[in-house]
């Protein structure tokens, strides 16, 4: 059963609420405790950092997302031009544990911040329509690029890599606040393990074999 820990980012937003969820409560003032409570319960619930692990071969591509597929397609990215690639979109909804993880081990060769508005991200345009940020990571056996994918309401996205780190399968990379989606883009020749409507967690599902 997974571990219940909570990713340091949400350490600042679970004092506030308890804080004044504690005050009220002394106060005796239960019409306002009690929502303060539920959103304290809240956030514990959405800054979850459950321990992940995933015993899958070097040739595996892991999920870097908890959430349900939502594609599975050919598409193109300025990463690869002239070439079509494999993308597999993860739609994370705000129940989701939203902390992201490297899909594989590998080097990281660029990140780039590609601004853009907040359609919601469950339609087919936010891959390029919306504000992102790619992570170009160089595996032993392939090159891929996860994005993380601005929402409607998800307009906060956190990317703890920077190139030039070496990243291991499974490592926290980054966040994205509150609930979105990631995008992975991948050569063509990939096995994809996965289908529309699938739920699959960060560090663990198997999205592809290279």
């Amino acid at each position: 059963m997974d571990k219940f820990p909570l990713a340091r980012q949400g350490w600042p937003y679970l004092a506030g609420a308890a804080f004044l969820a504690a005050v009220a409560s002394a106060l005796h003032l239960w019409w306002l405790a009690v929502p303060l409570w539920l959103v304290t319960l809240l956030i514990c619930n959405f800054f979850r950092d459950p321990a992940r692990g995933s015993s899958a071969g070097p040739g595996a591509i892991i999920s870097p997302a908890d959430g349900k597929v939502v594609v599975v397609a050919e598409a193109s990215h300025p990463q690869f031009p002239g070439e079509r690639v494999r993308m597999v979109s993860i739609f994370m909804n705000i129940f989701d544990v939203h902390v992201n993880r490297a899909p594989m081990a590998g080097r990281v060769l660029k990140v780039v911040h590609r601004p853009g508005g907040f359609v919601p991200a469950d339609r087919a345009e936010a891959a390029t329509a919306n504000e992102r940020v790619d992570m170009v990571l160089a595996g032993r056996q392939a090159t891929i690029v996860v994005t993380q994918v601005a929402g409607l309401v998800a307009r906060k996205i956190e990317c703890w890599a920077s190139p030039g780190v070496a990243m291991q399968t499974g490592q926290r990379y980054g966040m994205i606040r509150f609930g979105s989606r990631l995008d992975l883009y991948m050569p063509l020749s990939v096995k994809v393990q996965v289908t529309p409507g699938q739920r699959v967690k960060a560090g663990e599902s198997v999205i592809a074999e290279v």
